[in-house]
């Protein structure tokens, strides 16, 4: 296995180890798996970034496997490591390491220590299918995978009835904006022939572009990005989301999987770059949301629901960054975002 597969992989196998044995091994043996994976996961990452600058930032492709053969057409689980998904990888594994060690205090007493780090894991695995994904088809199973995993980790405490509809509520709603995803993967696929999202920006900056409207192809992918990305109208489920223990607040709501929309809108940007009508409405989303959520935090009693606006607000500034073509500026406020919101929630958490 290549370097980008070991940096999947770990916390995979992390998730293994403690959801089977974690209980009967005991908590210090948890905490050393479940930290120590994605611990190394972030130094192998951080080796394969410093590769790639020593190598110009030429693209790295590594296939791991060929998922489905059809004809002449090949499925592959391959990743991407470019400077865009560099900058991804090492705040999953950079940030979402330090979060790991911050729960073990956090989480020290709880009676489902070994499920909640097995979860942990399972998240940072499909986090970094999502980032390193080379095709929409892998980025599609890490976006739904984290959704599962988000489901599991917000509803964690599930013998409480309202932290169970919470994570059912944040699952529901993200199914909404997925059908809109899909249907623009399909439609992607059928016109342009792959998946892979480089030769799909090459195709949509290409002499001639492909016969298909891009403004429609961009609003069906925003329409995915608002579920995940917590935009108008489909913000509702990440207040919500503070009902898990606020680590996860700290990893998931405010680091990584809500920027995940931004991402994939930045990773697709040939796409939005040859589509005015999708951007145009990308840029009025985002100031719309950006307001109205900050105006809805200035009112909350409760801290982590004024933080979770507070997310809901900045994820509007990304947007706006996307929707006027400032594709560096989004991933530039989303990388400073995922730490000092991640260090409010944390904060939260000692409060």
């Amino acid at each position: 296995m290549g370097a980008l597969t070991w940096i999947v992989v770990l916390p995979l196998a992390g998730f293994l180890v403690n959801g089977l044995a974690g209980n009967a091994l005991g908590k210090r043996f948890v905490s050393a798996v479940g930290c120590g994976l994605p611990i190394l996961s972030f130094l192998i990452a951080a080796g394969a970034v410093a590769a790639l600058l020593a190598n110009d930032s030429r693209p790295v492709v590594e296939v791991a496997f060929t998922w489905a053969t059809f004809g002449d057409r090949v499925f592959e689980v391959a990743f991407y490591l470019d400077r865009l998904s560099a900058v991804m990888v090492l705040i999953v594994t950079g940030v979402g390491s330090l979060i790991h060690i911050y729960s073990t205090g956090y989480m020290h007493d709880d009676e489902s220590y070994a499920r909640y780090f097995a979860y942990l894991n399972l998240f940072l695995f499909f986090m970094l299918m999502l980032v390193l994904g080379r095709s929409l088809l892998v980025l599609f199973v890490g976006w739904e995978g984290v959704g599962l995993a988000s489901y599991l980790l917000i509803g964690f405490w599930f013998e409480d009835p309202e932290k169970a509809a919470a994570g059912k509520k944040a699952f529901i709603v993200n199914r909404i904006g997925d059908a809109g995803f899909l249907l623009g993967m399909f439609l992607l696929y059928t016109v342009v022939g792959t998946l892979d999202m480089d030769r799909i920006n090459a195709a949509f900056l290409a002499t001639p572009a492909p016969a298909v409207s891009a403004t429609l192809v961009g609003i069906l992918l925003f329409i995915g990005a608002t579920g995940k990305s917590a935009q108008i109208p489909l913000y509702v489920w990440l207040p919500d989301a503070m009902a898990g223990p606020t680590p996860v607040s700290a990893l998931i709501h405010a680091a990584t999987m809500v920027t995940a929309g931004v991402y994939m809108c930045a990773r697709l940007w040939g796409i939005f770059a040859s589509a005015a009508g999708a951007s145009e409405l990308i840029a009025w989303t985002g100031v719309l949301t950006a307001f109205v959520a900050a105006t809805i935090a200035l009112v909350q009693t409760d801290i982590k629901k004024v933080l979770a606006y507070s997310t809901v607000s900045q994820l509007g500034f990304m947007f706006v960054a996307i929707g006027v073509g400032a594709y560096g500026v989004a991933v530039f406020h989303l990388y400073t975002h995922a730490f000092f919101k991640a260090c409010l929630f944390l904060g939260a958490g000692s409060v």
